[in-house]
């Protein structure tokens, strides 16, 4: 649901009116976070209150992908996911790490160091790096069990990429052997070698069930494609969605705008998503830096947990 003055949007051009609820903890924590209060480790697991209950009942494991928060470094953003009351995030590489050490990028070569309070900060907040956005080379033949190692270290389970097709053997394989999924996402069309559905599927022809897609909600309304019928074609091979909603269908510099607000439809895709029973992860990819960012995330969840009471 997205506020509106004293009603509520839950479908694009469909207002309602109704008593919103009471603002829970998380909401609080967030927007005193906004206001400018202390980012430090001020919220634990104990304090963290999940904002999405509907969502996790009907199999949603809400996440964030880190971008959406990129002008925080990555340490200091957990609090504000924390506050936000969403517990999975998925980092991308090349997101600064921490203030106080601004050379240290999110990657494969982050030191051990960096790693070993990496994963005591999310211990503390009570968050799981679940997911990964990560850049695979087809320039070194080891970096694809590097990127595995990273992942499994830090407790990821599903990769997020667009890889070099000639990497996909290989990459099946280390899935098999890690046990983990490999979520091919798509970029917009030029931008991206998996941007429709159909090269989706033909990368994953023939391929075992850790194989599939990520399917970016926006970047199919970005590139002129209805993201329903998209999410019907490739029905059996969604590990990962990211749910984006953007201003205008076909246009592929269009901005990312609050979700329902839109034209990705995110409200007829996530009853499709419900119709198929998809149980998995479903991240908040927000790219719009706007000065309201806190707000609008929280709208972001909002609408997501609204979606989801009503088709609970």
């Amino acid at each position: 649901m997205v506020r509106t003055g004293k009603r509520y949007l839950r479908d694009p051009g469909t207002l309602y009116d109704g008593a919103m609820p009471p603002i829970p903890l998380a909401r609080r924590s967030f927007l005193c976070l906004a206001a400018g209060a202390a980012v430090a480790p001020l919220l634990r697991a104990a304090d963290v209150k999940l904002s999405t209950p509907a969502a996790e009942a009907l199999g949603w494991r809400l996440s964030v992908q880190m971008y959406s928060l990129r002008r925080f470094p990555l340490f200091e953003s957990l609090d504000h996911l924390a506050a936000l009351g969403v517990r999975h995030l998925e980092p991308r590489t090349g997101l600064k790490v921490d203030a106080a050490r601004p050379d240290l990028k999110f990657s494969e070569d982050l030191p051990a160091a960096a790693r070993k309070e990496f994963k005591s900060r999310l211990a503390d907040r009570g968050l799981s790096m679940t997911s990964c956005f990560l850049d695979f080379t087809a320039d070194d033949p080891a970096q694809p069990r590097r990127l595995f190692e990273f992942c499994k270290e830090l407790g990821a389970s599903v990769v997020v990429a667009e890889p070099p097709a000639a990497l996909l053997d290989a990459i099946e394989k280390l899935c098999d052997e890690y046990q983990m999924n490999l979520a091919i996402h798509n970029h917009q069309e030029g931008q991206s070698r998996y941007w429709s559905p159909d090269l989706l599927l033909a990368a994953c022809r023939g391929r075992g069930p850790r194989v599939g897609g990520c399917c970016d909600l926006g970047q199919w309304a970005r590139s002129g494609l209805d993201p329903v019928e998209c999410l019907r074609k490739v029905q059996g091979r969604i590990l990962a969605i990211h749910l984006k909603d953007v201003a205008k269908k076909g246009d592929r510099n269009s901005r990312n705008v609050v979700f329902g607000t839109g034209e990705a439809t995110l409200p007829a895709a996530l009853r499709e998503l419900r119709r198929q029973g998809y149980r998995g992860l479903t991240t908040i990819d927000y790219e719009q830096d706007s000065p309201m960012l806190d707000e609008e995330m929280t709208k972001n969840a909002a609408f997501v947990e609204g979606v989801a009471r009503d088709l609970r």
